[in-house]
This record gives C-alpha cells, structure tokens and sequence, in this order.
C-alpha cells in the first residue's frame, strides 16, 4: 500500500505542476452526462448501471473528469482523471492520468487502481499509451492475515479510437479498441470492444448511445469470458 500512496502522490503533483505551468487561459466549460446502461452476462446475469460523469475544461492546458457508476449487482465505481494538453500544429498531445476505485460489495473487497498516459488527439483519431497499478484487496484485513492483497505494480495500458466525422461534430460515431473504459482497467491481453455515437438535437444538449463488449467475472474465471453492455443518456454543456 505505501508503493500504491507514492504512485498517487506522484501522479497528482506532475499533474499540478504541468497545469499550474499553462499561461493560456480560456472560460472553463463543463459538460454533465448521465447513462443509464444495460448488461448481461454469467456472471451477473441481467442487470443495470447508472453512470454520472462531469467533464471540465480548466483552461486550453488542462482538463479535469470526473465519474461515479452504481450497479444492480452491488458494485460501487468512483474515478477521476486530470490531463495536461500540449496543442501542436495538428491535433494535440496530452498527458493525463486516473485514480479509479471500485467497491464490490457483493464479495466485501475494493479494487483501485492508478494510471499515467501519454495521448494524442486530432479531428479523427485518438490514441493513448501508458502504464497502471492495481490493488485488490478485502475491505477489512484482519490484523493477523496470512492472506495477502493481490498487487499488480506495471499493466500496459492502450487506446486506439477512430470517428467517422471530426470530434467537434454535431453528431458522431466512433469505435475504440482498448482496455480500459470509465469504470474499468483490464490487463492488456484482456481487450474491451465499445462503439458508440452521439447527436447535438439543440445548443448545450446532447444524446449519447453506445455498447459495450467486455471482459466479466471476479478474476475472470469464467466459461464465458465476455459480457455485453448497452448504454444510452444524455449529456448537458453548461
């Protein structure tokens, strides 16, 4: 757990440093989003989330996200990101990171993780690189447990998305290959599949769709491997 305080304390303080060091300064913006999603799988068999997400433009420097999903199946996800962006001629680059905590109450044991990447991003394509921790661990360890959390200090993290239409777009679709999402960090042979689209019906509004493929199951012991996710909502820009 001290190697997890060290990696968070680091994380943040790169993070603070680069976005204290922008000079550009810009009106901050945020966009609220609420989905509503739809799962099935072995595991948990039909069941529901609702996801609550805050995105906030600081500045042209940096950006600042923010994200909670409750589920039907007992499990609690709360995650926060921060990025640094470096805009070049085309596109820009970034660097961000993500602390992400996930409570499984159902099995009485949390699951966080720590993320630092570097991105790129243009009217197109988004691709990002990095590395992530991950502690897994029972809410309250006996004092005298020979059981020990399961650690995993170095994953290989990946993101590959492309759009059919520039980013700005009134309405879009895109497809992504990786292995993280919002709410979830797999290892890096354990890919997730997600296409999804949105629709600007008027100023400030936007409608948001999307499906999911993704690995499931406490460790991934499962026959089936993969699970389903359907989402759709709604997405405010105040």
């Amino acid at each position: 757990m001290a190697i997890m305080r060290r990696i968070v304390f680091w994380l943040f303080f790169v993070m603070l440093g680069v976005s204290v060091a922008a000079q550009e300064t810009v009106q901050p913006t945020t966009e609220f989003e609420f989905l509503t999603e739809y799962g099935y799988n072995l595991t948990y068999q039909h069941h529901a989330n609702f996801d609550l997400k805050a995105r906030t433009t600081i500045n042209r420097h940096f950006e600042l996200d923010a994200a909670l999903q409750l589920s039907t199946v007992n499990h609690y996800t709360a995650a926060v990101s921060t990025r640094a962006v470096f805009p070049l001629p085309v596109g820009d680059m970034y660097l961000q990171n993500r602390l992400m905590y996930k409570l499984l109450c159902f099995a009485k044991l949390y699951d966080f993780n720590a993320a630092l990447s570097l991105g790129y991003r243009m009217d197109y394509v988004n691709v990002e690189l990095g590395l992530f921790a991950r502690v897994m661990d029972e809410w309250k360890r006996p004092v005298h447990s020979e059981v020990e959390p399961i650690i995993e200090p170095y994953n290989i993290l990946y993101r590959i998305e492309a759009f059919v239409r520039p980013q700005a777009s009134r309405w879009n679709l895109s497809l992504c290959f990786s292995n993280i999402d919002d709410y979830q960090m797999e290892r890096m042979w354990q890919p997730l599949f997600m296409l999804g689209g949105y629709f600007c019906p008027a100023d400030h509004w936007k409608v948001l769709a999307g499906v999911e493929c993704k690995p499931t199951g406490m460790f991934h012991l499962n026959a089936q491997f993969y699970g389903v996710v359907a989402r759709v909502g709604v997405a405010y820009k105040l």
